[in-house]
């Protein structure tokens, strides 16, 4: 990679995926989303194109490559249909990336290779009712009884939580008082199907509406003491360090939202005539589709530094929280314009300015909302 352009192998990368989602999941995105119906066979196809796997070892099933690839992917995705591409981005990035991070050899031959393979998905169960932004408020609990942790609680928003081919949650719970009085924190793999866990009825959402997405219930729920996943007590600090790469994850998924309600834009003001003239000769018009293709650029710049950084071992948490702040606002402002670009037409489900309309949103809450992004930012300033 030199700079902030992209190295070969990205390059054939990107073509092969920008390929696949025009010719493959651009025809069913609308139909998908419309139905809410969860894109299993994309996911499937994504699995034999080795995009789970991407930044994963060999030895676990993986690609061998990085975080970066796996961004160039997303976003790719994301400029036709953003639910096929969070069911990718959290699928790796919320839900293998700790089993890779803070696994045991065993827990890691275990998951990982179905997971790699797009076969079997994994969630991330760290939200809950009354503890969302704020994670430290924590109210599961897990309680060692003798070679078991018995789970009792509830989560909220857990994305691919309920699918026919989750394997696992791997949840956040109390599982003890710190010396200092504080809760300490664990994570624990819960494998689907567990009794005691449900999976409650999936959300009727705005957006992302082909995405599954559910809260979980856990009534004295056993799971083998060995199910716990990395140190116990460290618990909150893995999972803010996963949240830290999956914000770039989600930036780049942010910047093909908005770079696609570009395409959609450049498209329809060649095509569409007004006053006698294509849309694209008036000026108010072409200056807001610029407008908006400036946005787009600037959160692309801004996740390839936080991804640049990241695989270099750099520290990156200030970044990420830059390119998840610019690349969501830059979705929901080009969302928006993009609406009125196409004007009543924008109004319409059957468009694709329509569907990125109702999906922007959530950027700008989803794994830290803006306000936490600026919170993260001033912090690393020395600021507050």
């Amino acid at each position: 990679m030199i700079g902030f352009g992209l190295s070969e192998e990205h390059r054939a990368l990107r073509k092969t995926v920008a390929e696949f989602a025009r010719t493959e999941v651009a025809p069913v995105a609308a139909r998908n989303f419309e139905a809410a119906a969860f894109p299993y066979d994309l996911v499937a196809s994504m699995g034999r194109m080795g995009l789970y796997g991407l930044p994963f070892g060999e030895d676990v099933g993986g690609q061998g490559g990085d975080l970066f690839g796996l961004c160039v992917a997303l976003e790719e995705i994301a400029r036709v249909d953003s639910s096929s591409a969070v069911a990718l981005s959290a699928g790796v990035s919320l839900g293998a990336l700790p089993l890779d991070r803070f696994g045991t050899a065993e827990q890691r031959a275990a998951w990982l290779p179905a997971l790699c393979a797009g076969e079997a998905l994994a969630a991330f169960g760290l939200t809950e009712p009354e503890a969302g932004t704020d994670a430290g408020a924590t109210r599961t609990r897990a309680v060692l009884d003798g070679d078991e942790w018995v789970i009792d609680g509830a989560k909220s928003f857990i994305t691919n939580s309920g699918t026919a081919i989750t394997r696992l949650v791997t949840v956040t719970a109390v599982t003890g008082e710190r010396a200092d009085g504080r809760p300490e924190i664990s994570t624990i793999v819960v494998p689907s199907g567990t009794p005691g866990f449900t999976v409650d009825p999936p959300y009727s959402k705005v957006g992302w509406c082909a995405s599954d997405t559910h809260g979980l219930s856990f009534d004295g729920c056993r799971v083998p003491a060995g199910n716990l996943l990395g140190e116990r007590g460290r618990g909150l600090a893995q999972f803010l360090t996963v949240l830290d790469e999956s914000r770039v994850a989600l930036a780049a998924v942010g910047t093909g939202l908005a770079q696609g309600c570009v395409d959609e834009c450049v498209r329809y003001a060649r095509e569409r005539v007004a006053f006698g003239r294509p849309l694209a000769a008036h000026q108010a018009v072409a200056f807001r589709i610029a407008d908006m293709e400036a946005r787009a650029h600037t959160a692309r710049l801004a996740w390839y530094d936080a991804a640049s950084r990241l695989v270099a071992g750099e520290p990156f948490a200030r970044q990420a929280a830059v390119a998840k702040l610019v690349s969501s606002e830059a979705a929901m402002d080009n969302a928006r314009d993009a609406t009125q670009v196409f004007g009543g037409y924008g109004f319409l489900n059957e468009t694709a300015v329509a569907r990125f309309y109702r999906d922007a949103k959530i950027l700008e809450i989803g794994e830290g909302t803006s306000e936490v992004q600026r919170m993260v930012i001033a912090r690393h300033l020395g600021l507050g």
